[in-house]
């Protein structure tokens, strides 16, 4: 027999191995499946304190109960929990700030590093719900015959706006360029009129708020028929200034807790990058999320794709495309409106570091999203609801403390969900902690979650030595099995006189004992596996379970394996080895020693049959006649052998004649067949050869050209003498 080495390749230690943890704290931030032995006895002697930190099954395999293992779980409280509403409840219209398009409000989360808390936000589209409009236009001097447009804007984008909600108001403001060179003539005539001598301009300016947000319509009318147009320099416009002032100052413009449509109306770029740092411009984007600002983007068709770009930059924005004199801005406004509200996106404030967000959304028809679309429902009608399913994961612990607050709203809307992060970063036990604890070596540290955390300058699994007062000869002494040479058997490092195991990588796999001289994976293997998979290996020896023996847990002790349908061990012909017949009897086998080669194939009606009589046994014999006679036997319980012979024998048949003279005669047939097919392939290829070679040669012929010697024409040419050609 030849003896197989099976060498096993093993995977990494898994995290929480890999942290090596000195504590309970440690451990439960390596990751979410990592647990922490509390049990004082646990460690073997040479295991080193991180031992404690491993996998719970793997703990509980290590002979830790599942009582002594810290592993704290997170959860999800949910604090603030309004029911969705409408603008109008049983019968009474809400005030804007009573209005519910999220739910839940509040939630508090209990982080455990790696683990995801996971909870649902739903948000429902309510209906008549109130919108501010603030319409930024454009006046420098391009603009002039769009003023005239807008000026019956007011009351004509209220008839509309009132088909949506019945709580609109409106706001006008302008803006031309930014008062500095180069973007303005700075001369004093041109400071009063920016226009030609022929056109009277106001003066140019930055910004105006023309109207605060109201909702009578014709005071929007009445004042912007006397604004003016004005005039600058260069191209681009200043209107960034302008978008900055409407978004962050709200008490000047009106601004409430509602849907906040801002209109911007150009003909013209914008300043960007380098001249927008020389008028001292602020980046605006990130005011537009905090403001829940949503921008139409009004302009002419030459500068759509200016716009367009900017869209992508600007979230919850949109852009329409202006006609030369502003004439269809009510239906763009309205179109503008409509694709805006029907798309719902996510937006979460600033995390903390190590913490990360994901989102599902679940859409309409059952259509669900991950990655940045899980952010985002499009095609929101009102009173359509759709649902995110939200997950928070931490890795480890902040360094700011234990509380975070992050914030998650509907970018548009004034409403948020505020979540309150408490990170799981001790483990229970460690509250329980006996600082001077006597099973620290005499109170030179804290016992904490069954183990020693040693005060300054002590060292050791116990803290049993101090750094200071023993030298590192002296340690090493103490870690050599037998006077030898080798440190802790190579398998290990002497740390205070006591050495402390290698880990492996496979976690499962450890070295053990007082000088780490013991492990767990070096004994004896059957069927590749360690110790049969019978039986566990301590100390490079395999302690089998319970009825397998040998060096490697290989034998079975249980004979009912061995056990015949007569009940029989092997049948009564054999012996049962390790679990195994070894049939005695040569003209039995099978794993039982049952089957018998020479026996019958059926039993004859005559015999008696196996219910008759226990363990009774059928065969078959062949006699000096080449004829089988059948028999049986039986052992009986008192050992006597009954033999039962049938009268009756197979004896074998003379040949039929017939077939075999039809067979003959046929088989002579089908050769001669045979042979008269092939003679005549054989001859086909054969005159085939001989016309290509006659072709060839013909080929090759070559033919004398000259004349027939014998051969006369029957021409005659006579020649008259007297004839001179004349």
């Amino acid at each position: 027999m030849m003896d197989v080495f099976v060498v096993c390749v093993c995977a990494d230690g898994n995290e929480c191995t890999k942290a090596s943890a000195q504590s309970c704290g440690e451990c439960i931030q390596a990751g979410e499946k990592c647990g922490w032995c509390t049990d004082e006895d646990f460690l073997k002697q040479g295991e080193q304190k991180s031992t404690r930190c491993d996998e719970i099954e793997a703990l509980i395999k290590k002979g830790c109960s599942k009582a002594s293992i810290e592993d704290p779980r997170g959860t999800v409280t949910v604090n603030k929990n309004q029911s969705l509403t409408d603008r109008t409840q049983d019968g009474v219209k809400l005030k804007p700030d009573q209005i519910t398009q999220i739910q839940p409000q509040k939630l508090t989360l209990d982080l455990r590093s790696g683990e995801a808390q996971t909870f649902n936000l739903t948000f429902k589209r309510a209906e008549d719900y109130p919108i501010d409009l603030y319409y930024l236009m454009d006046l420098s001097y391009s603009m002039k015959d769009d003023l005239e447009n807008v000026k019956n804007l007011g009351t004509d984008l209220m008839f509309e706006m009132q088909k949506i909600t019945s709580d609109f108001r409106i706001g006008f403001g302008s803006f031309v360029e930014k008062t500095v060179m180069p973007y303005i003539s700075t001369t004093p005539a041109k400071l009063l009129n920016p226009c030609t001598s022929d056109q009277n301009c106001t003066s140019p300016f930055s910004y105006k708020n023309v109207l605060s947000l109201t909702a009578d319509g014709s005071q929007f009318n009445n004042l912007v028929s006397k604004q003016q147009i004005s005039g600058n320099l260069d191209s681009p416009e200043g209107g960034f200034d302008a978008i900055m002032q409407v978004t962050v100052c709200a008490n000047q413009i009106g601004w409430r807790n509602v849907t906040r449509l801002l209109v911007f109306s150009t003909d013209a770029g914008f300043h960007f990058a380098g001249d927008g740092k020389l008028g001292g411009i602020s980046l605006l984007h990130i005011e537009y999320i905090e403001n829940n600002i949503q921008t139409i983007f009004a302009v002419t068709e030459e500068f759509q794709p200016v716009y367009q770009e900017l869209k992508n930059l600007i979230p919850k924005s949109a852009v329409g495309t202006l006609s030369s004199d502003s004439g269809n801005v009510i239906k763009l406004i309205i179109d503008a409106y409509n694709s805006l509200s029907s798309e719902i996106i996510l937006e979460n404030s600033r995390l903390p570091e190590g913490v990360s967000i994901s989102y599902i959304s679940h859409c309409k028809n059952g259509v669900s999203e991950k990655g940045e679309n899980g952010r985002k429902c499009s095609n929101i009608s009102i009173g359509d609801q759709v649902t995110f399913e939200v997950a928070v994961t931490a890795k480890g612990c902040p360094s700011k403390g234990k509380s975070e607050t992050i914030k998650i709203k509907p970018l548009g809307f004034t409403e948020e969900v505020e979540i309150v992060l408490n990170f799981i970063c001790e483990c229970e036990c460690h509250e329980d902690g006996i600082p001077n604890s006597p099973a620290c070596h005499f109170g030179n540290g804290t016992l904490e979650c069954g183990a020693c955390r040693c005060n300054e300058g002590r060292i050791g699994r116990v803290c049993e030595c101090s750094k200071d007062e023993v030298r590192t000869e002296d340690l090493d002494a103490n870690c050599r099995m037998d006077n030898g040479t080798d440190i802790c058997s190579n398998n290990g490092d002497c740390v205070c006189g006591t050495c402390e195991c290698k880990k492996r990588d496979n976690p499962e796999e450890r070295y053990s004992g007082k000088f780490c001289e013991c492990d767990n994976f070096n004994c004896d293997r059957s069927n590749n596996k360690l110790c049969g998979g019978h039986g566990r290996c301590e100390c490079r020896k395999c302690i089998c379970d319970a009825n397998y023996t040998g060096s490697a847990c290989d034998c079975s002790l249980d004979p009912s394996t061995c056990l015949a349908s007569n009940k029989q061990i092997c049948n009564g012909r054999g012996t049962c080895e390790c679990g195994v017949c070894k049939c005695t009897d040569t003209k039995f086998q099978g794993p039982t020693c049952e089957i018998c080669p020479t026996c019958p194939g059926k039993k004859k009606e005559e015999l008696p049959q196996p219910n008759d009589q226990p363990y009774i046994n059928h065969c078959k014999e062949r006699d000096a006649n080449d004829c089988w006679f059948f028999f049986t036997y039986a052992t009986k319980n008192d050992s006597t052998v009954e033999v039962h012979v049938a009268e009756e024998l197979e004896c074998p048949s003379g040949p039929d004649i017939i077939p075999i003279v039809a067979g003959v005669v046929a088989g002579i047939v089908l050769i001669g067949l045979a042979l008269l097919l092939i003679w005549k392939l054989l001859m086909i290829i054969h005159d085939r050869r001989e016309f290509a070679k006659f072709e060839k040669e013909k080929m090759n012929a070559k033919w004398d050209a000259g004349e027939n010697p014998i051969y006369k024409s029957a021409v005659t040419t006579v020649v008259n003498p007297k004839y001179e050609g004349k």
